[in-house]
């Protein structure tokens, strides 16, 4: 079965509340199995355009990463970082060939 990515590039405006936000995504990323692969540190943009950071998140299934964006954990947790934050935001099956 192929594993499950969010990929995320954002621009955070309040560090603080960004903080709040990641305090609050601990509990549903452990109930769904997540592990950062890539979270902020350093980037280089070699092209098109790109947020300040960028966040890689695995999931063990495709599935398990639609559930955890879609629970009520992680959307009380959602609602800390939209007003601090700009984001594009994708929810991705590996490839499991």
């Amino acid at each position: 079965m192929a594993k499950g990515y969010w990929i995320a590039q954002m621009d955070v405006h309040d560090a603080a509340a960004y903080d709040h936000y990641r305090a609050a995504n601990a509990k549903p990323f452990a109930d769904y199995g997540a592990r950062f692969l890539v979270r902020g540190g350093d980037q280089t943009n070699v092209e098109g355009g790109w947020r300040s950071r960028t966040v890689v998140i695995e999931f063990p299934s495709y599935a398990d990463a639609r559930e955890c964006y879609e629970s009520e954990a992680y959307q009380q947790a959602k609602s800390i970082r939209l007003p601090v934050s700009d984001a594009d935001f994708l929810i991705i099956e590996g490839y499991d060939g």
